[in-house]
């Protein structure tokens, strides 16, 4: 994620930012501009001079009035979605507190990944304009699943379901501990299950793509419940740190895919964080070239993955290490050996070339 400033007083302001503490303006971000924008507080909505010098009239999205969306539309149109919760096919019910705050964890993670989606430049057409090949995501409230036991988190041909008690933290903790997952979190669900849609959409329909994919990750064709039910009564492959970035990324390959997609997104947005905030390690004693990075790229535009990982690895240590002192867990609990880079490779060939 890049840094966002105010730019009516230049104070630094987080993405989910809704209003400056320094000023008061309001703050709006408008994706086609990937920018932070100051606004009026005075106004409902604004006129505004874009990078190609024409003036166009702004609006906040129709969520901003629950609190769960700063971005911007174009036009004056108050109803009307912005790009990331016109995605948006199911919400609960909002007349239960709890459930709106866990609504409000679930946009904040699904806004990062549709603004990382953007950076990329993934197709993410809405399934209610496209039925055939657009995504939506259904976000189910406890009690809904309760009475329909078939429901779960996961994606189905271009429905992504989020369970909201995947933003309740005891939950988050216990889920960790039982399926041996050090890295589960709502962006880590939502990184996942959309790395399923983009397999349909970029790697199902491509005979190129699919051929490195099965010389990678395997053939999907193998039966997906009977390998899920192998998994969750055996266990991972034995020595699968050799080969897979998680346990789970045993179970099929489809899920290696999924899981590998979600890895590649987090570095990625980690890097690009680090890249603009000038981010180096030089240890000190300076003898260890091991640990010595200078992020000076931004990883969506850097061609070679290669470059990527090497600069990214001393910064995940420095930043376990940092917590380690804190007595937090590591904020990067992977290990990543060669064919696990291969895969991310792979990966990031199919991204940057429709970039490129």
């Amino acid at each position: 994620m890049k840094i966002f400033n105010c730019d009516h007083c230049n104070n630094p302001v987080y993405f989910e930012n809704h209003q400056c503490v320094q000023c008061g303006y309001l703050l709006g971000y408008i994706p086609a501009w990937r920018r932070m924008v100051a606004l009026n507080p005075s106004l409902n909505s604004w006129y505004l001079q874009g990078p190609d010098q024409l003036m166009i009239t702004y609006t906040f999205c129709a969520n901003h009035r629950s609190n769960v969306c700063n971005w911007l539309v174009t036009g004056n149109e108050f109803e009307k979605f912005c790009m990331a919760c016109e995605l948006n096919r199911t919400i609960p019910s909002l007349d239960s507190e709890e459930n709106f705050e866990k609504w409000m964890k679930l946009e904040v993670a699904k806004h990062r990944l549709i603004f990382q989606l953007e950076r990329l430049g993934l197709p993410m057409e809405s399934k209610m304009n496209n039925k055939g090949t657009g995504l939506c995501f259904d976000f189910i409230s406890n009690e809904y699943a309760e009475n329909e036991p078939k429901v779960m988190t996961g994606h189905a041909n271009g429905v992504i379901t989020i369970l909201l008690s995947e933003a309740d933290s005891v939950h988050l903790e216990q889920m960790k501990i039982h399926l041996s997952e050090p890295y589960r979190t709502l962006i880590g669900h939502f990184r996942h299950e959309v790395g399923h849609y983009y397999w349909d959409r970029l790697i199902g329909p491509d005979s190129d793509a699919l051929a490195g994919y099965r010389g990678l990750f395997g053939d999907e064709r193998s039966d997906y419940p009977t390998s899920l039910k192998t998994y969750y009564t055996e266990g991972a492959k034995v020595n699968w740190q050799n080969n897979y970035i998680s346990e789970y990324a045993t179970s099929h390959p489809w899920e290696d895919w999924a899981e590998t997609w979600a890895h590649y997104l987090h570095i990625l947005d980690t890097l690009e964080t680090a890249f603009h905030f000038g981010l180096s390690t030089n240890p000190h004693p300076g003898n260890n070239e091991i640990l010595q990075s200078s992020i000076g790229f931004d990883p969506y535009e850097e061609i070679d993955f290669q470059r990527i990982m090497d600069s990214c690895i001393p910064i995940f240590f420095a930043i376990n290490s940092i917590n380690r002192s804190m007595g937090i867990p590591d904020i990067y609990p992977f290990v990543t050996n060669q064919p696990v880079i291969e895969k991310l490779k792979f990966i990031h060939r199919i991204c940057i070339s429709r970039l490129n």
